[in-house]
């Protein structure tokens, strides 16, 4: 994980370190799709990085016709998942914004995702894509057994990306999300999932972290008493494990996995472990992710009083 130094200002772009990626990423914003082509190619057998490179890339491209246009003129399996990804955001955009077109959205992401499978067939992406969606369709299969609430969601769908990739970082979260109060789901029903996935993760893997997404997620700020909830010992407990266990793992990462070091930081600090959190920001260097910072406000101002509260650098005023 190449780390730099922080220089006095923050870098929100989700291409992090990935220099490639964001290069790329110029490149679609000025009609360009062969460094995509470079990049999603170069990483077909590293999920993690692909499943990463093919979203912030479709969220580039969701508002031009750069992945219909590389489809068209040079099918194959990297153009069909930026498509797949394309689709996908543009149906999830749709939905939130109540159109009435999100039925027909969802029918051409569904045939987009299901291309990109068949072109690469042990490659889980399009069908965390697919799983992204999964809360437009409502899908309800029955839980397995070890949940205490057993809430029903796309359970099939998740146990088929886990079976190509059983420690999916983007698959594990969008599941997750299914059971977020805003796509439907009860806080009891993400808790236990939550727990689940976290605890059937190895100790080493940034989805121990699952419960504090979750803890984040649900913090009300009209309650005197939600910031305490993270000085809670069993929260404390969750993000030291996460400090002892993975965050020695992630100094191995090709790029600097911002969110998942984020959300430790966040808890840390909360936790009123400001040594530990002061480590993983020093981490980051100068990259940074909206949440779980925006929780609580604007995200730049909260990472700064954090960052401050921990002693480290800020940006100048």
């Amino acid at each position: 994980m190449p780390t730099g130094s922080f220089d006095g200002q923050y870098v929100w772009h989700p291409a992090a370190d990935d220099h490639q990626l964001a290069r790329a990423c110029v490149d679609v914003k000025a009609g360009r799709y062969l460094s995509s082509q470079q990049i999603l190619g170069e990483a077909r057998h590293d999920f993690g990085i692909r499943a990463h490179r093919s979203l912030v890339l479709a969220s580039e491209a969701a508002d031009s016709d750069l992945a219909e246009r590389w489809l068209g003129e040079e099918p194959g399996p990297d153009a069909a998942l930026l498509w797949a990804r394309v689709a996908m955001l543009r149906t999830l955009r749709a939905a939130d914004a109540g159109d009435p077109h999100t039925g027909t959205l969802l029918g051409i992401a569904n045939a987009a995702c299901e291309r990109a499978a068949r072109m690469l067939p042990d490659d889980p992406t399009p069908w965390v894509a697919q799983l992204a969606l999964a809360h437009v369709r409502r899908t309800g299969d029955p839980a397995p057994h070890g949940l205490l609430t057993a809430p029903p969601g796309p359970w099939q769908l998740f146990a088929r990306i886990l079976r190509l990739d059983p420690w999916n970082r983007e698959a594990h979260h969008r599941f997750l999300a299914f059971f977020f109060t805003r796509n439907g789901g009860s806080a009891s029903a993400r808790r236990d999932v939550a727990s689940f996935l976290g605890h059937r993760a190895p100790a080493s893997s940034p989805l121990r972290l699952l419960p504090l997404v979750v803890l984040a997620e649900e913090y009300d700020p009209g309650s005197l008493l939600a910031s305490r909830a993270w000085r809670q010992p069993h929260w404390v407990t969750t993000a030291m494990g996460g400090y002892k266990s993975w965050f020695p793992e992630a100094s191995g990462y090709r790029f600097t996995p911002v969110l998942d070091l984020s959300y430790l930081a966040h808890a840390l600090y909360m936790g009123r472990r400001e040594f530990e959190a002061r480590e993983v920001l020093v981490a980051m260097g100068p990259y940074a992710s909206r949440m779980p910072w925006s929780v609580f406000g604007d995200p730049g101002e909260q990472l700064t009083k954090v960052r401050r509260a921990c002693g480290l650098p800020v940006p100048a005023q």
